[in-house]
């Protein structure tokens, strides 16, 4: 996520490497590096040279503090106007503040943005999240097999689903006595995908938005689909005021600039992102941690979030103990891999920890390690991986390796990133945080 665009930044910001003093000649040369990396990664040219306009008139001839150096206060410059421009603050859901009525959350967009994927998703965070009890509407009449992939994304969640050979204003009618008559409290309706100048479907929205009075409009926005984005949406909002932006997709191929750019050019909030397959892959959107991801400083916060939700300070302890007594094994690795794979995408958790998106991009074969390396240790019998010693007889390693569909040299390196996990790991007191252990963990991986 923002690799691209954090790469291209990390140039511009290496010119004032050396400097004592930002100026004018030194300055220009930066903020143009900036200014061609902003709008390479789809942020509108009108924003990036607003941008740059800023940090100019802020900065100029400003003197540097000892323990500061030029491209650090250029650095925190841009993390400030990147907050401001991605709308300050995070904003969450708009739940229903009457009794007995539950919280209707209309979500709509272009075709193919990945609005019923997300309808899932944003249902498996509240059930999960905000511990509600959700109804997934089947509203999206048009799209074949639209119904049936929005039941099978609820039945691998458990949420329960209304679908209805129906029009689909008189599905979102029904499912509102639905979940009532069930003791539902959300309710999100996943409405089919339109173009912007398409006037029947427009119309059918626009009904459904009535019918429905919902606490929260979301618009989905594809990412990849860069500046073209900003267009769809602001010919959208002139039909339907929606209160509230997701951008899906951010996994793939997008340079990430309409999520700098969208907020401040349609004047309402990125409330969600999406950044994979996976039913937890969705955050809420906070532009501040946004903007240290984009500045390659990471998101210590959302990750510790993130890893709060699979380890426990008990479980933490556990594994530490067993590690200063030498009793960490690979049954032990294995577990604590397949734990670090329910936190989300590998790559998103790793972008989250600082350098590590640069890291990423020089080394994309390494991306798939746990994979291999989960391989490696199924292949081995459960007393090898109990007793790791046994690896260094040759016999063993040869069957693992073939085992894997690796080879030795892939097994050895992997032995050794074991032991270096086991050293460092060692260097951590019983009382470390669970962020410590899996930033270390991951660190050692990666290598």
């Amino acid at each position: 996520m923002f690799e691209y665009l954090q790469k291209n930044l990390d140039k511009a910001f290496h010119i004032l490497k050396g400097n004592s003093k930002i100026t004018e000649i030194n300055i220009a040369e930066t903020l143009k590096e900036i200014r061609i990396a902003l709008i390479d990664a789809d942020v509108h040219h009108q924003i990036a040279k607003e941008f740059v306009n800023k940090v100019k008139e802020k900065y100029i001839g400003k003197k540097v503090l000892s323990s500061l150096h030029p491209s650090q206060l250029i650095i925190k410059l841009m993390y400030d106007e990147l907050v401001m421009m991605m709308g300050k603050t995070n904003r969450e859901i708009s739940f229903s503040q009457k009794k007995n009525k539950p919280t209707i959350i209309l979500t709509c967009g272009l075709q193919g943005c990945g609005k019923t994927s997300f309808s899932a998703k944003l249902a498996f965070y509240l059930k999960n999240k905000k511990y509600k009890n959700p109804l997934l509407v089947a509203a999206d009449t048009h799209r074949a097999a639209a119904v049936d992939q929005l039941e099978i994304l609820a039945k691998k969640i458990n949420i329960p689903i209304f679908k209805e050979r129906n029009n689909s204003v008189d599905i979102v009618k029904n499912s509102m006595l639905y979940s009532i008559h069930n003791n539902l409290d959300v309710i999100i309706i996943d409405t089919a995908g339109r173009l912007a100048v398409d006037q029947i479907m427009m119309d059918e929205i626009q009904k459904i938005h009535h019918i429905s009075n919902p606490d929260e409009t979301l618009f989905i926005v594809d990412s990849m689909t860069g500046q073209d984005a900003i267009n769809t949406t602001k010919a959208f909002y002139k039909v339907l005021n929606f209160d509230g932006i997701v951008i899906t997709k951010l996994d793939g191929d997008s340079k990430g600039g309409v999520a700098i750019t969208i907020s401040s050019l349609i004047g309402k909030p990125i409330k969600f992102i999406s950044n994979g397959e996976k039913p937890n892959d969705i955050e809420l959107f906070y532009p501040e941690r946004i903007a240290n991801r984009i500045l390659g400083m990471g998101d210590i916060v959302s990750l510790v979030e993130k890893v709060q939700e699979q380890f426990n300070e008990e479980k933490t302890k556990k594994i530490y103990n067993k590690i200063s007594s030498n009793r960490f094994d690979f049954e032990d690795l294995l577990n604590q891999i397949q734990k670090i794979k329910k936190i989300g995408n590998i790559k998103n958790i790793l972008s989250m920890l600082p350098g590590m998106e640069i890291l990423l991009n020089n080394q994309k074969s390494k991306q798939n390690s746990f994979k291999e390396i989960e391989s490696m240790i199924l292949s081995m019998t459960i007393y090898e991986r109990r007793n790791p010693k046994l690896l260094f007889e040759i016999s063993r390693k040869k069957r693992i390796a073939m085992g894997s569909g690796r080879n030795i040299i892939d097994l050895d390196r992997f032995i050794q990133q074991f032991e270096k996990i086991n050293k460092i790991m060692k260097n951590l007191n019983a009382n470390s945080s669970h962020q410590q252990i899996i930033k270390n963990f991951l660190s050692k991986m990666m290598e």
